[in-house]
């Protein structure tokens, strides 16, 4: 009897390890990654406005991103009057703690991921769709006419794009058959990526994360010109910076989607027209 409950604690400890090491394993490169985008973003930038972009910190100015980081990190958080102090700081926390458990179903491999749930699509769906609150609660609490017209408007768009995303992903369920991502991409190898057949749903799908996300030309609550960036107007330092990478990282998640949804996930190296019959495969 002893040597059963040793054994399934030891099981049990070793399986918590594993949560402990892919959750690293997620979240550390996605840190990494999130600040290596925001430096690709101004360089494409700057090269189109006949720019250098940032090229003093580091080489190339691959040490621009770590810089600004710790610039965010040691400024000081500043609290508008009469604002909600609580909700204040609890709207960037609930948006960054969203945007990185959405990774957990997201996996380089059919085997490593820190939750391989039956329903993972849906879970996902949940997910993003509870990131609204977060800028919602982050326009109120600012107690600023400017910060509350950029969040009404963030969360209207963002709500309306989820409507053309969850019809698109209705036929991508039809052809798999499931609800798990891993099935969606063990589906596109066997048969042939979705891009192929469901083309016209693949644009429709880039155009709505483009718009989910607020990214250029769906940047319009921002409106520089008269609401001075939106929702986040009002923040500075940690808080700031917490906004921004809950924002990068729901990006790179909306593009790991397109890429599962419609280019087999992680499989790039499929021969996707050795048969002929493999679109019929999926349909029959």
């Amino acid at each position: 009897m002893s040597f059963y409950i040793l054994n399934f604690f030891r099981n049990d400890y070793y399986g918590y390890l594993d949560y402990i090491v892919y959750t690293l394993l997620t979240l550390i490169p996605l840190l990494i990654i999130v600040a290596f985008f925001t430096l690709i973003e101004r360089k494409v930038m700057a090269s189109i406005q006949r720019r250098k972009g940032p090229s003093v910190v580091g080489i190339f100015g691959f040490l621009q991103p770590f810089a600004d980081g710790l610039k965010l990190v040691i400024k000081e958080i500043i609290f508008p009057n009469k604002a909600n102090k609580f909700l204040f700081v609890f709207a960037p926390s609930i948006t960054l703690f969203l945007s990185f458990i959405g990774w957990s179903s997201i996996s380089l491999d059919l085997n490593t991921q820190i939750l391989n749930l039956n329903n993972s699509l849906l879970y996902i769906l949940v997910v993003s769709s509870l990131g609204v609150y977060g800028i919602l609660l982050a326009g109120w609490a600012s107690n600023s006419k400017y910060a509350l017209m950029g969040s009404l408007r963030s969360v209207s768009q963002m709500i309306s794009y989820e409507v053309s995303i969850s019809l698109v992903i209705i036929p991508i369920i039809l052809f798999s058959g499931s609800l798990n991502l891993n099935k969606i991409i063990y589906t596109q190898i066997k048969t042939i990526w979705f891009f192929f057949p469901l083309l016209p749903l693949a644009i429709i799908f880039f155009i709505s994360i483009l718009a989910e996300t607020n990214r250029a030309p769906f940047d319009l609550p921002e409106a520089e010109a008269e609401l001075v960036a939106g929702y986040n107007v009002e923040y500075s330092g940690i808080a700031f910076a917490a906004f921004f990478l809950g924002e990068y990282a729901n990006i790179l998640l909306m593009s790991s989607l397109f890429v599962i949804f419609f280019f087999g996930g992680m499989d790039i190296g499929i021969n996707f027209f050795l048969f002929t019959g493999s679109f019929f495969n999926i349909l029959f």
